[in-house]
């Protein structure tokens, strides 16, 4: 064996510790008091999990809160103020940006990742071209794709549409869609749905952000998904008008997308930033119940989407503190529903990108993270970090708990 991690807590097994043995970056053989040659670390009865997932984020304008002035707080201005910054960004200067972001979401346990990359005639392809740069150069931390969207408008910017088909055609693998900031917002969701049927791509869209619940997009999303038959193959994010309808009225849709075959990703921290700023008291806070969409049937991711810039100017790209912020916010507190919360991160997340080699079995690679925590809901409850990540058996990260030094 090429390498052998003893006293592991699989998830879904934890009442007891097993051995996994790895052997040419994969899963060779797991199974308690393995017995074999081979480097051998010793866990401690540590939670191992598959490598978490980032299914939605902005490496393109990450790390940018330092050129923009953040004086309302609204989606507006977020939008207004990035656009602005976006004129002097360069391809070394995306790049540069992004590797930032990047190092810190592998330093916490990403190994997968769904960046959103804006293209329209302003920024041209220099997000993407930068993008797929880095995607290459951390090939050995991570599998990285990339979701060309028109964050600005596709029918109201001519010139967007053929920027989106260049990016399709040179490998993208998403298209998105921001029907919110179109002139046309059917239009926009009718085409990007012909284009995705067209290269074969799937499709993930920002969605149903506003301060009310009223012309929601996500009915005529559903309606396409039918008609092209794409189930399994559209997301929506954010979706923060869920948040605000009643509970017998998010059960019944969130059992239609279930029958569609639509996910759902949803982005606490910018959701809570951006929603209720027209009012100055009982704010809402404009999160998606995700646990309540899953009961329903609904797959559900949860993920970072903006990292310090206007939208969201916080942000360590820990996966695990976001969904401890989700359950802050959501109110979870019993231990399956925070299992559940975990899974949002990992296994959900794996489905909702139709990963297709992901998971603790026999054969799959050998991506492993070690978390300081012994079950799903213990890691989510305490922001329990990372000690070690293994990219195809190979170590990309190493943390060290912190020692007490205690007076003599």
């Amino acid at each position: 064996m090429d390498l052998i991690l003893h006293n592991a807590r699989l998830i879904g097994a934890e009442q007891h510790v097993t051995d996994i043995g790895i052997t040419g970056g994969r899963i060779a053989v797991i199974q308690p008091n393995l017995s074999a040659e081979g480097e051998t670390i010793d866990l401690g009865g540590r939670l191992v999990s598959s490598g978490l997932i980032e299914t939605h984020i902005h490496l393109d304008k990450s790390c940018i809160i330092d050129r923009c002035s953040i004086v309302e707080g609204t989606l507006r201005e977020a939008i207004a103020e990035t656009a602005r910054a976006k004129l002097a960004f360069t391809e070394e200067d995306i790049a540069a940006r992004a590797r930032r972001t990047l190092e810190r979401a592998v330093a916490g346990g990403t190994m997968h990742m769904r960046t959103h990359v804006e293209v329209d005639p302003r920024i041209g392809l220099k997000g993407f071209r930068a993008v797929r740069r880095l995607a290459r150069d951390f090939a050995w931390a991570i599998d990285l794709e990339i979701c060309v969207f028109p964050q600005e408008g596709l029918l109201s910017f001519p010139g967007t549409d053929e920027l989106l088909v260049e990016g399709l055609r040179r490998g993208a693998k998403v298209l998105g869609g921001a029907p919110r900031y179109d002139t046309d917002e059917a239009g926009q969701i009718r085409r990007i749905f012909a284009l995705a049927r067209e290269f074969d791509v799937d499709l993930d869209i920002h969605l149903d952000v506003g301060n009310t619940p009223d012309a929601m997009n996500i009915h005529l999303v559903r309606e396409l998904t039918d008609q092209y038959r794409r189930g399994g193959r559209v997301v929506v994010g954010h979706m923060a008008k869920l948040s605000l309808l009643p509970p017998n009225q998010l059960a019944a849709l969130a059992r239609q997308m279930a029958g569609s075959g639509i996910a759902v990703t949803v982005l606490p921290a910018t959701d809570l930033f951006l929603m209720g700023r027209d009012r100055d008291h009982a704010v809402v806070r404009g999160v998606a119940d995700a646990n309540l969409l899953c009961e329903h049937g609904v797959n559900c991711s949860l993920s970072s989407n903006n990292i310090l810039n206007p939208a969201t100017p916080y942000g360590d790209c820990s996966l695990i503190r976001m969904a401890n912020l989700y359950a802050n916010v959501l109110q979870v507190d019993r231990p399956t529903r925070l299992r559940e919360c975990f899974h949002m991160l990992t296994s959900r997340s794996a489905r909702l990108m139709n990963l297709t080699d992901y998971g603790f079995e026999v054969g799959n690679p050998a991506d492993v993270v070690i978390i300081d925590a012994q079950t799903p809901e213990q890691a989510v409850a305490e922001i329990a970090r990372p000690l070690a990540v293994f990219k195809n058996g190979k170590r990309t990260v190493a943390w060290q708990r912190p020692e007490l030094i205690r007076p003599n």
